[in-house]
Parts: C-alpha cells; structure tokens; sequence
C-alpha cells in the first residue's frame, strides 16, 4: 500500500472517529429535553431538578471547554481525546443507570467534562490527519453531522423514551464510545501544542464564579431570592468572575486574553452568542415540556413537532452561507436573530392550554429560520475578528459562552416560569411560560442589537483567516 493511500485511509478514519464524537457530544446537549416529563415521572424532583439534568451538563462543558483543549496541547491531544471519550462513556452508563434525581445529575456533569476535553480535540486531530487541500470538506462534513445532532436531538430523545425507556438516551452513548476507543488509539496520530503551562487560577475562578451564579439563579424560585445560599453563591459568583477578568488581564498565559475584547467585533458576535442561546435554550427547555405535559403529545410526537425549529439549520444554512458572502455576515447573523426573537414573541402570544399545532408552526418556522441564519456566518464573524494565532483562542472562547448562555437561559427562564406559574394544571404552566417565552424574545432581539455593532466586512476582512487553518479550530458547527 503506498504512502499516499495510507495517508487518504488515515484521513478518513480521522473523519470517522471525530465526527461520530462531536455527534455524541452536540446531542447530549438537546437530547435529554424531551425526555425531562418522563425523568420527573420515573425519579421525581422539582423544576430545580429538572433544570440541572440539563445545565450540569452544559454548564461543565462550557467552563472546561478551553481547560480541555490546553491539557490536550500539552500532554497530547489523541491520549486526552480517548481519555474524555472514556470518561463521557462511562458517565453515560451511570445516568443510565442513576437510581435517583441527584446521581442523574452527578453523572450528568462528569459527562459535560469528559466532553469538554473531548469535543474541542476533535477538530485539531482532524486538521492533523486531513491534508490542507482537503480541509474544507472535511470540515463541512463535520459540522454537517454536529448540526445533524442538534437538530435530531429532541426527535431522538422522544423517540427513545417513548419507545424503549428515558435511560436509553444514555446507552446510546456507549456502545458507540466502545467502539470508538481502540480506533482511535490505533488509527488517530498523536501530536502536541506548543506547551503553554496551564492556567488553573484562571479554570477556578471562571468555574467558581459560572457556578454560583447558576446555582443561585437555580435556587432562587425555591429558597427565595433573599435566601442565604441564594444570596451567597450569586455574590460570590459574580465576585469571583470579577476576579477571573482582572487576573485574565495580567496573567502571562490566560485562557481567555481579556484584551481579545478590545475588538468591536470579538466583542459583538460573542455578546450575540452568549444572548441567542439564552434565550433559545431556555425556551427549548419550557416548550419541550409544554407539548407532551399541556398538549398531551407523546415524547417522539413533542420531538417531530420540533423540527420545524430545531431542523431548520439543515436546510436554510447553505442559503445563509451564500448571503453571508455576498452581503457580509453581519446583517445575515442580524436578521436571523431578529427573526429567532419575533419567532419566539409569536409563540408567547398563540400558546394556550389547548393550542393548535397550526397555529404554532408559523412561530417554530420563523425560530428555525432564524437559528439558521445567526449559526452560518456567526462562526466566520468570530475567526475574522482576530489574527490567525489567536483564532483557537477565540473559537474556544466562543463555544463556551454558547454553553455557559444555554445553562443561564434554562436557570433564568425557569426562574420566571416558576414565579409566575407552575405544573399545577396545563393553564398554569401556559401562565408560567408565557412570560418567560416574552423574556427569551427580549433577549434574542438584544442579541440581534449586538450583532449589529460589529463592524462591517470591509474592516473585518484585513483579519480573515490565513491561508493553512489554525491548528485548534472552532468547536461550534460550521
């Protein structure tokens, strides 16, 4: 066998092995909403439950993402990627088998780590088995299966539960991750970063100060926002994130260079990011629930209704990548979010205890739209917006503030849907969603504000990525 064809063989392996892993990784973070009914059902728990079977998961994804991709630079990215795999594997297995609420949520959170080292390796392995000519599709092909895992990852949630049991959304996980184990200890190259030491002052602050402002956020509609814990872990947190910019600002080697954030476009497509998916995994959270637990549709039908909003990127993304180069990714990114806003302000306004599926489908179509629009160019807007060697930084950095909003937006937004209503009867979980529904509009529209103070293309392009991709590629889809 020549040189060239093991090298092509080697390729696509590398192609194999990491898309089947950022699949596993992306649908975890969805996976589990249409399950949540059936979880309470089974195990029990209060909203605040319920909240953290997702947010444990997004939450240690999101403050350990960059952590993640540095112990892979260092100590070797194919021994910490089979490492996060294993740990992601193993804590499938044990949410699978949780007897109760708390060790589902345990196993939850050690899987959002074990993500976290995984998931960002996955494209700098990619880029080391993948000639530079043949990038572009690989890397399409990626992004095409992690977009895939967003958008079936309420169908295939509902399915399984509906059809087998909750407990196999997390099996599915591991005979995959078995699989996947000795391929890549035999078939992904190993290869190191430059050996930057590692910024754990900057890890616990960030994680500390993430923590405790969820936490309170979590506990506030059940001890009371005057509470001593609640009060305690939102002071604290926002003292320590406090803390983690004024050393990021002073440190030799930081996770995230604060002076990244001197850049009006650095800066607007990651105060866009962070607000999108407040706002849209929030209301994700509350409208699974509401169409198995107010409609009465089962978990897989819940899952198929959602598609018009989750499914949407499959189909208008190429569209919106067109009109991205055409006009700029600027005004695309701004209208999809307008759109992700009004679609959401429309289904606060039709959903009822009784609602119709046709009335709600115009609002899912202009929310899926809008998702399509703003996930196209956003990952472009990011690496243009710094020079070519700090590109891994500001990817990274983008994929954790996508997280770390996705894990506030469930926290705030149940916090308003438990202020204002409750699972009592099907009218009260309308009073409680509606306006939180109103609150996630709100703050997709601001995110469309944000969008629109990055500068336009022509300032931004002097800073468009190199000609070689950067070693550490985005770990959002493309």
């Amino acid at each position: 066998m020549s040189q060239q064809t093991a090298r092509r063989g080697g390729a696509a392996w590398a192609l194999v092995i990491t898309s089947v892993a950022g699949f596993m990784a992306a649908l975890d973070n969805l996976v589990v909403t249409t399950a949540l009914p059936s979880i309470r059902e089974d195990l029990g728990g209060g909203l605040h439950d319920l909240e953290w079977t997702v947010s444990a998961y997004t939450l240690t994804f999101a403050v350990l993402l960059m952590f993640g991709a540095a112990l892979g630079d260092r100590f070797g990215r194919r021994r910490l990627f089979t490492a996060g795999l294993a740990v992601f594997t193993g804590a499938s297995a044990a949410a699978a088998l949780a007897p109760g609420i708390d060790s589902l949520i345990a196993a939850r959170a050690i899987q959002g780590a074990g993500a976290a080292v995984m998931m960002p390796l996955t494209l700098t392995l990619l880029t080391a088995a993948v000639p530079a000519a043949k990038r572009g599709m690989a890397y399409g092909i990626w992004g095409a299966v992690n977009g895939l895992a967003v958008a079936s990852g309420p169908l295939v949630g509902g399915t399984l539960t509906e059809h087998i049991s909750w407990q196999w959304i997390f099996w599915l996980n591991v005979p995959l991750g078995l699989a996947l184990l000795p391929l890549a200890r035999l078939r992904l190259a190993e290869s190191h970063g430059t050996g930057a030491p590692l910024d754990i002052p900057g890890t616990l602050l960030a994680s500390g100060g993430l923590f405790g402002i969820v936490y309170g956020l979590v506990r506030g509609p059940v001890d009371g926002w005057t509470g001593s814990m609640v009060l305690t872990g939102l002071f604290a947190g926002s003292a320590l994130l406090a803390g983690f910019v004024l050393y990021s600002t002073r440190a030799a080697n930081p996770m995230l260079p604060m002076r990244l954030f001197r850049s009006r476009a650095f800066s607007g497509i990651n105060a866009a990011s962070l607000l999108m998916f407040l706002g849209m995994f929030g209301s994700i959270f509350l409208l699974s629930q509401y169409m198995q637990g107010v409609l009465g549709y089962s978990p897989t039908e819940a899952g198929l209704r959602m598609l018009p909003w989750t499914g949407m990127p499959m189909l208008v993304a190429p569209i919106a990548g067109i009109l991205a180069d055409r006009i700029g990714g600027r005004p695309v990114v701004a209208a999809g979010l307008f759109l992700q806003a009004l679609g959401l302000g429309s289904m606060s306004v039709v959903a009822t205890a009784d609602a119709s599926y046709a009335a709600q489908l115009p609002a899912l179509i202009l929310s899926g739209i809008g998702m399509a629009l703003f996930f196209a160019p956003a990952s472009h807007l990011v690496m243009s917006s710094v020079r070519p060697s700090e590109q891994g930084i500001a990817s990274g950095a983008n994929n954790a503030l996508r997280e770390v909003g996705g894990a506030l937006g469930i926290a705030v937004m149940a916090s308003i849907f438990a202020a204002q209503g409750g699972y009592e009867t099907g009218q009260t979980f309308v009073d409680g969603m509606r306006p939180a529904l109103v609150t996630g509009s709100v703050v997709v529209a601001l995110a469309g504000v944000a969008a629109l103070l990055i500068p336009t293309r022509r300032r931004t392009e002097p800073q468009a990525a190199p000609a070689q991709p950067a070693p550490v590629l985005e770990t959002a889809s493309r």
